[in-house]
Protein backbone atom coordinates (compact mmCIF):
# COMPACT_ATOMS: atom_id res chain seq x y z
CA UNK A 1 0.00 0.00 0.00
CA UNK A 2 2.94 2.57 0.96
CA UNK A 3 5.64 1.07 -1.11
CA UNK A 4 7.11 4.35 -3.00
CA UNK A 5 4.20 6.40 -2.03
CA UNK A 6 5.55 9.91 -1.47
CA UNK A 7 4.57 11.78 1.58
CA UNK A 8 4.85 15.45 2.72
CA UNK A 9 4.34 15.61 6.49
CA UNK A 10 4.30 19.21 8.01
CA UNK A 11 5.05 19.97 11.16
CA UNK A 12 3.71 22.94 12.79
CA UNK A 13 4.36 24.29 15.98
CA UNK A 14 3.07 22.55 18.78
CA UNK A 15 4.32 20.35 21.90
CA UNK A 16 2.97 17.60 19.89
CA UNK A 17 5.51 17.28 17.31
CA UNK A 18 7.58 15.34 19.12
CA UNK A 19 4.95 12.53 17.78
CA UNK A 20 5.92 13.56 14.69
CA UNK A 21 8.85 12.17 14.84
CA UNK A 22 7.05 8.41 15.60
CA UNK A 23 5.23 9.26 12.34
CA UNK A 24 7.77 9.98 10.21
CA UNK A 25 9.57 6.42 11.17
CA UNK A 26 6.20 4.66 10.69
CA UNK A 27 5.32 6.09 7.64
CA UNK A 28 9.23 4.94 6.13
CA UNK A 29 8.80 1.73 7.80
CA UNK A 30 5.47 0.92 5.84
CA UNK A 31 7.37 2.21 3.07
CA UNK A 32 6.62 5.39 1.90
CA UNK A 33 8.93 8.21 0.89
CA UNK A 34 8.60 11.00 3.48
CA UNK A 35 9.63 14.48 2.73
CA UNK A 36 9.40 17.18 6.31
CA UNK A 37 8.34 20.93 6.07
CA UNK A 38 8.64 22.84 9.49
CA UNK A 39 7.30 25.92 10.09
CA UNK A 40 9.78 28.10 12.05
CA UNK A 41 7.45 27.52 15.26
CA UNK A 42 8.21 23.59 14.87
CA UNK A 43 11.85 23.98 14.61
CA UNK A 44 11.88 25.21 18.37
CA UNK A 45 10.24 21.92 19.51
CA UNK A 46 11.80 19.52 17.14
CA UNK A 47 14.62 20.88 14.94
CA UNK A 48 15.25 19.62 11.31
CA UNK A 49 18.79 17.82 11.94
CA UNK A 50 16.35 15.16 13.75
CA UNK A 51 14.02 14.66 10.98
CA UNK A 52 16.75 14.57 8.03
CA UNK A 53 18.68 11.95 10.31
CA UNK A 54 15.05 10.24 9.95
CA UNK A 55 14.34 10.59 6.28
CA UNK A 56 17.76 10.76 4.74
CA UNK A 57 16.28 14.04 3.14
CA UNK A 58 16.76 17.75 4.01
CA UNK A 59 14.06 19.19 5.55
CA UNK A 60 12.45 22.82 4.44
CA UNK A 61 11.79 25.30 7.13
CA UNK A 62 11.97 28.34 4.86
CA UNK A 63 10.53 29.80 1.52
CA UNK A 64 13.90 31.58 1.11
CA UNK A 65 16.67 28.52 1.33
CA UNK A 66 19.11 29.07 -1.42
CA UNK A 67 19.01 26.98 -4.30
CA UNK A 68 15.32 24.98 -3.43
CA UNK A 69 13.29 28.45 -4.55
CA UNK A 70 10.42 26.17 -5.86
CA UNK A 71 10.95 22.95 -3.52
CA UNK A 72 7.43 23.82 -1.74
CA UNK A 73 5.96 24.10 -5.55
CA UNK A 74 6.88 20.66 -6.62
CA UNK A 75 6.64 18.88 -3.18
CA UNK A 76 2.89 20.12 -3.05
CA UNK A 77 2.35 18.83 -6.80
CA UNK A 78 4.22 15.51 -7.05
CA UNK A 79 3.13 14.44 -3.54
CA UNK A 80 0.28 11.28 -2.97
CA UNK A 81 -0.41 12.74 0.27
CA UNK A 82 0.24 15.70 2.31
CA UNK A 83 -0.14 15.19 6.27
CA UNK A 84 -0.38 18.14 8.62
CA UNK A 85 0.59 16.81 12.32
CA UNK A 86 0.33 18.33 14.46
CA UNK A 87 -1.71 21.30 12.76
CA UNK A 88 -2.01 23.70 15.51
CA UNK A 89 -5.09 26.49 15.71
CA UNK A 90 -2.73 28.92 14.38
CA UNK A 91 -2.00 26.80 11.15
CA UNK A 92 -5.67 25.78 10.72
CA UNK A 93 -6.69 29.51 10.89
CA UNK A 94 -4.25 30.58 8.38
CA UNK A 95 -5.40 27.66 5.85
CA UNK A 96 -9.04 28.07 6.14
CA UNK A 97 -8.24 31.78 5.28
CA UNK A 98 -6.04 30.45 2.10
CA UNK A 99 -3.04 32.21 3.40
CA UNK A 100 0.84 31.89 2.26
CA UNK A 101 2.76 33.45 4.41
CA UNK A 102 5.17 30.85 5.28
CA UNK A 103 6.41 28.00 3.59
CA UNK A 104 3.77 25.66 4.78
CA UNK A 105 0.49 27.44 4.12
CA UNK A 106 2.07 28.16 0.74
CA UNK A 107 3.10 24.29 -0.29
CA UNK A 108 -0.93 24.00 1.32
CA UNK A 109 -2.34 26.70 -1.09
CA UNK A 110 -0.41 25.09 -3.90
CA UNK A 111 -1.25 21.32 -3.66
CA UNK A 112 -2.78 18.76 -5.59
CA UNK A 113 -3.19 16.24 -3.37
CA UNK A 114 -4.98 14.79 -0.66
CA UNK A 115 -4.69 16.88 2.79
CA UNK A 116 -5.03 15.29 6.24
CA UNK A 117 -5.03 17.37 9.39
CA UNK A 118 -4.21 15.78 12.75
CA UNK A 119 -4.86 19.28 15.26
CA UNK A 120 -3.53 19.63 18.24
CA UNK A 121 -4.12 22.74 20.83
CA UNK A 122 -5.29 23.39 23.88
CA UNK A 123 -8.86 21.82 24.95
CA UNK A 124 -10.18 25.57 25.33
CA UNK A 125 -8.59 26.26 21.97
CA UNK A 126 -10.27 24.28 20.13
CA UNK A 127 -13.57 24.12 21.48
CA UNK A 128 -13.79 27.94 20.30
CA UNK A 129 -16.13 28.88 17.69
CA UNK A 130 -13.76 30.31 15.90
CA UNK A 131 -11.32 27.21 15.44
CA UNK A 132 -14.74 25.18 14.71
CA UNK A 133 -15.66 27.21 11.87
CA UNK A 134 -12.03 27.17 10.56
CA UNK A 135 -12.00 23.37 10.46
CA UNK A 136 -15.69 22.94 9.10
CA UNK A 137 -14.55 25.46 6.39
CA UNK A 138 -11.70 23.24 5.55
CA UNK A 139 -13.51 20.13 5.57
CA UNK A 140 -16.17 21.29 3.46
CA UNK A 141 -13.10 21.93 1.01
CA UNK A 142 -12.35 18.61 0.92
CA UNK A 143 -9.67 18.42 3.60
CA UNK A 144 -9.67 15.06 6.10
CA UNK A 145 -9.52 15.53 9.57
CA UNK A 146 -8.01 13.05 12.43
CA UNK A 147 -8.97 13.92 15.60
CA UNK A 148 -8.08 15.24 18.31
CA UNK A 149 -8.58 12.93 21.17
CA UNK A 150 -9.54 13.59 24.69
CA UNK A 151 -6.42 12.59 27.23
CA UNK A 152 -3.52 14.39 28.74
CA UNK A 153 -1.96 17.85 27.50
CA UNK A 154 1.00 19.52 28.06
CA UNK A 155 -0.81 21.64 30.52
CA UNK A 156 -2.38 18.33 32.62
CA UNK A 157 -5.53 16.17 32.43
CA UNK A 158 -8.16 17.18 30.28
CA UNK A 159 -12.01 15.45 29.40
CA UNK A 160 -12.25 17.50 26.09
CA UNK A 161 -10.74 17.16 22.79
CA UNK A 162 -7.64 18.38 22.29
CA UNK A 163 -4.72 15.95 22.45
CA UNK A 164 -3.13 14.82 19.02
CA UNK A 165 -4.21 11.01 17.46
CA UNK A 166 -1.27 8.65 17.74
CA UNK A 167 0.73 7.91 14.90
CA UNK A 168 -0.82 4.30 14.06
CA UNK A 169 -4.47 6.51 14.27
CA UNK A 170 -3.25 8.89 11.84
CA UNK A 171 -1.35 6.55 9.63
CA UNK A 172 -4.72 4.49 9.63
CA UNK A 173 -7.23 7.17 8.29
CA UNK A 174 -4.14 8.28 5.84
CA UNK A 175 -4.51 4.61 4.15
CA UNK A 176 -7.99 4.90 3.96
CA UNK A 177 -8.05 8.38 2.04
CA UNK A 178 -5.64 7.13 -0.12
CA UNK A 179 -7.24 3.35 -0.47
CA UNK A 180 -10.39 4.23 -1.92
CA UNK A 181 -12.42 1.12 -4.06
CA UNK A 182 -15.96 0.18 -4.38
CA UNK A 183 -16.76 -0.01 -0.70
CA UNK A 184 -16.23 3.50 -0.22
CA UNK A 185 -19.85 5.34 0.73
CA UNK A 186 -20.87 1.32 1.64
CA UNK A 187 -22.12 0.10 4.62
CA UNK A 188 -20.15 -2.97 5.57
CA UNK A 189 -21.46 -5.25 8.66
CA UNK A 190 -19.01 -7.83 10.26
CA UNK A 191 -19.08 -9.95 12.80
CA UNK A 192 -16.37 -11.57 15.34
CA UNK A 193 -15.24 -14.12 17.87
CA UNK A 194 -17.09 -16.80 19.66
CA UNK A 195 -20.34 -16.03 22.13
CA UNK A 196 -20.95 -17.28 25.38
CA UNK A 197 -23.76 -19.06 26.76
CA UNK A 198 -23.83 -19.33 30.42
CA UNK A 199 -23.93 -22.45 32.85
CA UNK A 200 -24.26 -20.77 36.07
CA UNK A 201 -23.20 -16.81 37.06
CA UNK A 202 -19.78 -18.05 36.97
CA UNK A 203 -19.06 -20.76 34.34
CA UNK A 204 -19.57 -20.61 30.55
CA UNK A 205 -20.24 -22.90 26.85
CA UNK A 206 -18.01 -21.14 24.54
CA UNK A 207 -15.53 -21.78 21.90
CA UNK A 208 -11.86 -21.38 20.82
CA UNK A 209 -13.11 -18.25 18.28
CA UNK A 210 -9.93 -15.62 19.21
CA UNK A 211 -12.01 -13.26 17.06
CA UNK A 212 -8.48 -12.28 14.71
CA UNK A 213 -10.45 -12.95 11.40
CA UNK A 214 -13.55 -10.70 11.64
CA UNK A 215 -11.00 -7.80 13.18
CA UNK A 216 -8.63 -8.12 10.23
CA UNK A 217 -11.79 -8.29 8.10
CA UNK A 218 -13.53 -4.94 9.88
CA UNK A 219 -9.74 -3.11 9.76
CA UNK A 220 -9.66 -3.69 5.95
CA UNK A 221 -13.19 -2.60 5.22
CA UNK A 222 -12.45 0.59 6.76
CA UNK A 223 -9.29 1.25 5.13
CA UNK A 224 -11.03 1.06 1.87
CA UNK A 225 -13.49 3.58 2.76
CA UNK A 226 -16.71 1.64 3.88
CA UNK A 227 -18.65 2.62 6.99
CA UNK A 228 -18.22 -0.03 9.38
CA UNK A 229 -19.72 -2.20 12.11
CA UNK A 230 -18.08 -4.56 13.94
CA UNK A 231 -20.55 -7.37 16.27
CA UNK A 232 -17.51 -8.32 18.43
CA UNK A 233 -18.40 -11.95 21.25
CA UNK A 234 -15.92 -11.03 23.69
CA UNK A 235 -12.26 -11.34 22.84
CA UNK A 236 -9.25 -9.78 24.02
CA UNK A 237 -8.33 -7.56 21.26
CA UNK A 238 -8.24 -3.46 20.56
CA UNK A 239 -11.12 -1.80 18.74
CA UNK A 240 -10.23 -1.24 15.55
CA UNK A 241 -9.55 2.17 14.37
CA UNK A 242 -12.70 4.11 12.87
CA UNK A 243 -15.20 1.51 13.03
CA UNK A 244 -18.34 1.12 15.38
CA UNK A 245 -18.12 -1.51 17.53
CA UNK A 246 -20.85 -3.40 19.00
CA UNK A 247 -19.66 -5.72 22.04
CA UNK A 248 -22.78 -8.72 22.52
CA UNK A 249 -22.30 -11.62 25.32
CA UNK A 250 -24.45 -14.77 23.51
CA UNK A 251 -25.89 -15.73 20.30
CA UNK A 252 -29.47 -13.94 20.50
CA UNK A 253 -27.64 -10.61 21.43
CA UNK A 254 -25.63 -11.02 18.67
CA UNK A 255 -28.46 -12.01 16.19
CA UNK A 256 -30.60 -8.99 18.00
CA UNK A 257 -27.46 -6.73 16.98
CA UNK A 258 -27.00 -7.95 13.15
CA UNK A 259 -30.87 -7.81 13.07
CA UNK A 260 -30.73 -4.14 14.39
CA UNK A 261 -28.24 -3.29 11.85
CA UNK A 262 -28.68 -5.75 8.82
CA UNK A 263 -31.77 -3.65 7.22
CA UNK A 264 -29.29 -0.73 5.92
CA UNK A 265 -26.21 -2.95 5.08
CA UNK A 266 -25.07 -3.27 1.41
CA UNK A 267 -22.71 -6.43 2.94
CA UNK A 268 -22.76 -8.49 6.21
CA UNK A 269 -19.38 -10.96 7.19
CA UNK A 270 -20.37 -13.58 9.32
CA UNK A 271 -16.91 -14.00 10.61
CA UNK A 272 -17.76 -14.73 14.38
CA UNK A 273 -18.21 -18.19 15.46
CA UNK A 274 -21.64 -18.15 17.82
CA UNK A 275 -22.05 -20.90 20.03
CA UNK A 276 -24.05 -23.57 18.46
CA UNK A 277 -25.57 -24.72 21.82
CA UNK A 278 -26.39 -23.43 25.14
CA UNK A 279 -27.44 -24.97 28.62
CA UNK A 280 -31.51 -25.43 28.45
CA UNK A 281 -31.79 -24.30 32.41
CA UNK A 282 -28.64 -22.33 33.68
CA UNK A 283 -28.40 -22.19 37.30
CA UNK A 284 -28.78 -19.24 39.37
CA UNK A 285 -25.78 -19.65 41.58
CA UNK A 286 -22.36 -21.33 41.68
CA UNK A 287 -22.82 -25.57 41.77
CA UNK A 288 -19.81 -26.49 43.92
CA UNK A 289 -17.57 -29.09 42.91
CA UNK A 290 -18.19 -31.17 45.83
CA UNK A 291 -21.59 -31.84 44.39
CA UNK A 292 -20.36 -34.60 42.25
CA UNK A 293 -20.69 -35.25 38.33
CA UNK A 294 -22.30 -31.94 36.45
CA UNK A 295 -24.56 -33.09 33.27
CA UNK A 296 -25.86 -30.10 31.05
CA UNK A 297 -28.74 -30.78 29.39
CA UNK A 298 -28.14 -28.37 25.97
CA UNK A 299 -30.55 -27.12 23.11
CA UNK A 300 -29.55 -25.49 19.94
CA UNK A 301 -29.11 -21.58 19.55
CA UNK A 302 -30.90 -19.81 17.12
CA UNK A 303 -28.95 -19.63 14.00
CA UNK A 304 -28.27 -15.55 12.99
CA UNK A 305 -27.52 -16.04 9.35
CA UNK A 306 -31.53 -17.94 8.83
CA UNK A 307 -33.12 -15.79 11.07
CA UNK A 308 -32.13 -12.60 9.86
CA UNK A 309 -32.61 -13.43 6.37
CA UNK A 310 -36.08 -11.76 5.98
CA UNK A 311 -34.28 -8.14 7.49
CA UNK A 312 -31.68 -8.06 4.51
CA UNK A 313 -31.32 -5.09 2.31
CA UNK A 314 -32.60 -5.93 -1.32
CA UNK A 315 -29.23 -6.70 -3.49
CA UNK A 316 -27.38 -6.69 -0.29
CA UNK A 317 -24.22 -9.44 -0.24
CA UNK A 318 -23.92 -11.96 2.30
CA UNK A 319 -20.65 -13.30 3.23
CA UNK A 320 -20.55 -16.32 5.59
CA UNK A 321 -17.65 -18.88 6.96
CA UNK A 322 -17.65 -22.72 7.50
CA UNK A 323 -14.81 -23.92 9.65
CA UNK A 324 -15.39 -27.65 9.48
CA UNK A 325 -13.83 -31.00 9.46
CA UNK A 326 -13.48 -33.53 6.91
CA UNK A 327 -14.71 -32.69 3.02
CA UNK A 328 -14.67 -28.84 4.44
CA UNK A 329 -15.40 -28.00 0.57
CA UNK A 330 -18.67 -29.96 0.23
CA UNK A 331 -19.80 -28.89 3.49
CA UNK A 332 -19.00 -25.10 2.76
CA UNK A 333 -21.15 -25.20 -0.35
CA UNK A 334 -23.78 -26.38 1.00
CA UNK A 335 -23.83 -24.30 3.69
CA UNK A 336 -23.64 -21.40 1.08
CA UNK A 337 -26.96 -22.78 -0.90
CA UNK A 338 -29.14 -23.38 2.59
CA UNK A 339 -28.09 -20.14 4.22
CA UNK A 340 -28.65 -17.75 0.48
CA UNK A 341 -25.02 -16.61 0.49
CA UNK A 342 -23.20 -14.92 -2.24
CA UNK A 343 -19.97 -16.02 -1.08
CA UNK A 344 -18.59 -18.17 2.09
CA UNK A 345 -15.22 -18.73 3.42
CA UNK A 346 -14.14 -22.47 3.86
CA UNK A 347 -11.59 -23.94 6.09
CA UNK A 348 -10.38 -26.93 7.82
CA UNK A 349 -10.47 -27.06 11.47
CA UNK A 350 -7.97 -28.99 11.91
CA UNK A 351 -5.58 -27.17 9.06
CA UNK A 352 -1.81 -26.93 10.88
CA UNK A 353 -1.73 -23.05 10.94
CA UNK A 354 -4.79 -22.06 10.44
CA UNK A 355 -8.16 -22.07 11.95
CA UNK A 356 -9.09 -20.62 16.36
CA UNK A 357 -6.57 -18.94 17.90
CA UNK A 358 -4.19 -18.80 15.03
CA UNK A 359 -2.29 -15.39 12.86
CA UNK A 360 -2.40 -17.39 9.51
CA UNK A 361 -5.39 -18.80 8.10
CA UNK A 362 -5.61 -21.02 4.95
CA UNK A 363 -9.41 -20.95 2.97
CA UNK A 364 -11.40 -21.56 -0.12
CA UNK A 365 -13.60 -18.68 -1.15
CA UNK A 366 -16.89 -20.21 -2.83
CA UNK A 367 -19.11 -18.10 -4.86
CA UNK A 368 -22.47 -18.54 -5.54
CA UNK A 369 -21.91 -18.36 -8.85
CA UNK A 370 -19.98 -21.22 -9.31
CA UNK A 371 -16.34 -19.81 -8.29
CA UNK A 372 -14.41 -21.21 -6.21
CA UNK A 373 -10.42 -19.90 -5.02
CA UNK A 374 -8.12 -21.88 -2.84
CA UNK A 375 -5.61 -19.57 -1.16
CA UNK A 376 -2.56 -20.42 0.25
CA UNK A 377 -1.66 -20.23 3.75
CA UNK A 378 -1.17 -17.06 4.62
CA UNK A 379 -1.66 -14.00 7.33
CA UNK A 380 -5.49 -13.69 7.81
CA UNK A 381 -4.95 -9.38 7.26
CA UNK A 382 -3.53 -11.17 3.88
CA UNK A 383 -7.17 -13.41 3.66
CA UNK A 384 -9.52 -10.55 4.95
CA UNK A 385 -7.76 -8.74 1.79
CA UNK A 386 -8.30 -11.03 -0.58
CA UNK A 387 -12.13 -11.62 0.36
CA UNK A 388 -12.84 -8.33 0.07
CA UNK A 389 -11.26 -8.16 -3.32
CA UNK A 390 -13.99 -10.80 -4.04
CA UNK A 391 -16.76 -8.49 -1.97
CA UNK A 392 -15.58 -5.31 -4.22
CA UNK A 393 -15.94 -7.33 -7.51
CA UNK A 394 -18.88 -8.20 -7.01
CA UNK A 395 -20.49 -5.38 -5.65
CA UNK A 396 -19.09 -3.47 -8.42
CA UNK A 397 -20.87 -5.41 -11.05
Amino acid sequence: MWAGRRVVLGVSGGIASYKSCILVRRLIEAGAEVEVVLTKGAGEFVGPVTFEALTGRPVLSSLWERGRALAHIQLSQTADLIIVAPATAHLIARAAQGLADDILTTLLLARTAPLLLAPAMNDEMYARSETQANLKKLCSAGVAVVGPEIGALAEGPSERPGRMSEPETIIAHATRLLRGGNLAGRKVIVTAGPTRESIDPVRVVTNRSSGKMGYRVAEAAWERGAEVVLISGPVALPDPIGVMVHHVETTLEMEQAVRAELPKADVLIMAAAPADFRPSSPNDAKRPRVDGALAIPMEPTGDVLDSTRGVRKPGSLMVGFALETGDALAKGLAKLERKGLDLIVVNDALEPGAGFEKDTNRVALLGRDGTRQILPLQSKREVAEAILDRVEQTIGR
